[in-house]
């Protein structure tokens, strides 16, 4: 146990320090505080399940990267928060998503090339993947409207949708696709933020960012619903990943 609970504990500490060093450089109120550190203590909590679970007494190299990614992601949530009360420090802001955005591209690279592709490593990239774009929609709501907090929510209104829906729970194919999605959204969010592009460029990226989304999982829920009918034992062999790691994986 003790050896299992040594990466989630690393996240928390690694959360806390970062925390340390936004309060000491652009201050973080109570707020900022509370959510940065939720996220610490929900991601070791969670991250220490998962392990558990799948018999995991270490974290893979990649998963190392993805912990990273999660931990800033902590951050940019603690500045959002703040800035709900308090002049938002976009530079710090944008750093750190683009940091986030950054590491996207490091953890799938090191997996393969150290051979460490899990389904835990694949989930945890898509749980990273997903809690930023959250995130930074909240943010980029707040000046493009609040439609955009749809490019945050797709993903757990499809997961929820599931609970109603079954079939919609199934495994899906591995699609490298769903990644490039999932890195444009980060991408056009963090513009979004940053202010430094005129507003009816942003817009046109937002509802490019949009359609793309829609595209994917539209396709997704077609995939599905034209094989509601049939077994699980009857699924095409492509379907490669549980219900839980492969619902809007990112292939890795």
């Amino acid at each position: 146990m003790r050896s299992v609970q040594r990466g989630p504990l690393a996240g928390l500490l690694s959360q806390v320090v970062l925390l340390i060093a936004l309060a000491a450089t652009v201050g973080l109120t109570a707020r900022g505080w509370g959510v940065g550190l939720a996220c610490g203590v929900v991601t070791a909590a969670v991250l220490s399940r998962g392990m558990t679970v799948q018999s995991r007494r270490q974290l893979g190299p990649a998963d190392r990267v993805t912990l990273g990614r999660v931990v800033v992601a902590g951050g940019v949530a603690a500045l959002t928060v703040d800035s709900l009360g308090h002049p938002l420090v976009r530079p710090v802001l944008v750093a750190l998503a683009a940091t986030a955005l950054a590491l996207d591209g490091v953890d799938g690279w090191v997996a393969r090339r150290t051979a460490t592709v899990s389904p835990l490593g694949a989930r945890f990239d898509m749980e990273a993947d997903a809690f930023l774009i959250l995130v930074l929609s909240v943010l980029a709501s707040r000046t493009s409207g609040g439609w955009v907090l749809s490019l945050g929510a797709a993903r757990y209104v499809f997961v929820a949708a599931g609970w109603a829906a079954p079939w919609l729970g199934r495994a899906l194919p591995i699609r490298y696709w769903r990644k490039v999605v999932a890195a444009t959204q980060g991408i056009v969010l963090t513009c979004a933020v940053s202010s430094l592009l005129p507003s009816w460029l942003v817009l046109a990226a937002l509802v490019g960012a949009a359609g793309l989304l829609a595209e994917s999982f539209g396709r997704d829920v077609w995939w599905l619903w034209c094989r509601r009918d049939q077994s699980i034992e009857g699924m095409p062999g492509e379907a490669l990943s549980s219900p839980s790691t492969a619902t809007r994986t990112r292939d890795v």
